[in-house]
């Protein structure tokens, strides 16, 4: 147990500062790199997967298994989970935006989209006439089409961290405990990014300790659903669909007065407090097994 897991921390920390190294080097999150290193970077949990499988001698088709590449034992039940990660996430994010507002955390232009003018203009891009058209068809195509397009990526990543990772902590230290700490590691692997103050700007440097919170807090509900299920695919949808919305929604914003991204959405204080309700809502109502330790 304790060889594979060292594995599996050793590649997925080790590589992911070995890419992101260029940033850090260069111009940090200024960098032209920065997608491109980002996404590289989503990749290393599986090689950390991979790593630890080296050593296991396991054969593949077990090891797909215990790693949650299959449908689970329960297909029909892994497919509406599927589906409703896939529609459930945007809907959270914006239900997020929506109690922002409700609080006075944010103040929306739904009028005008100043704040996705604004973006469009740095951007050097022609400004449509009617903005309103425009925002709601990029919510519609991140929402329908993001999970898909994200797949791989997200796939690299919760591979690793739902698919290997929580099952191992969850069968050793407890259900809400496996949880936090699968959250927690998944929140830590983001620091050469969150460092530069990735996610949270106005944080800097504090942005890597923030994050952990929101790592945590989501990675209850998706570890759920890997948990729930027996597989990572439900995972990887929610993760995906979290990448391609979470962004455009802050969009709806008022140039004159910009989301603080450290309240407001699904990754600040609002949606951390409904993320926390509906984890536990699914924890209690709906309880998981813990799982066996793997052979």
């Amino acid at each position: 147990m304790k060889r594979p897991l060292l594995i599996f921390i050793v590649l997925a920390f080790g590589l992911s500062w070995a890419v992101a190294l260029p940033l850090w080097l260069g111009r940090g999150l200024a960098s032209p790199q920065l997608t491109l290193v980002a996404t590289i970077m989503m990749f290393t949990p599986t090689a950390g997967v991979l790593g630890a499988w080296a050593v296991s001698r396991t054969p593949f088709r077990e090891w797909a298994r215990q790693t949650g590449l299959t449908f689970g034992d329960r297909k029909k039940r892994t497919a509406v989970l599927l589906l409703t990660a896939w529609l459930g996430v945007p809907l959270l994010t914006l239900l997020a935006m929506g109690l922002s507002a409700a609080v006075g955390a944010v103040s929306l232009d739904l009028d005008h989209f100043s704040l996705l003018r604004s973006a469009l203009g740095a951007r050097s891009a022609q400004t449509p006439a009617d903005l309103g058209t425009v925002a709601v068809l990029q919510i519609v195509v991140a929402v329908v089409a993001g999970p898909a397009l994200n797949a791989i990526p997200a796939l690299g990543e919760e591979w690793g961290w739902r698919g290997w990772l929580l099952p191992r902590l969850v069968s050793s230290n407890g259900m809400f405990a496996g949880l936090v700490f699968t959250g927690a590691i998944w929140g830590v692997w983001h620091a050469p990014l969150t460092l530069l103050g990735y996610n949270y700007p106005r944080l800097g440097s504090w942005a890597a300790l923030f994050f952990i919170g929101f790592c945590v807090l989501f990675g209850m509900v998706i570890g759920w659903l890997r948990l729930r299920t027996g597989s990572v695919w439900p995972s990887v949808v929610a993760h995906g669909s979290l990448n391609a919305v979470a962004g455009p929604v802050l969009l709806f914003g008022d140039a004159a007065a910009p989301p603080n991204e450290v309240l407001v959405g699904v990754t600040g204080l609002v949606g951390w407090a409904l993320l926390a309700l509906v984890g536990a809502a699914l924890l209690r109502f709906y309880p998981v097994r813990r799982p066996q330790p793997a052979a």
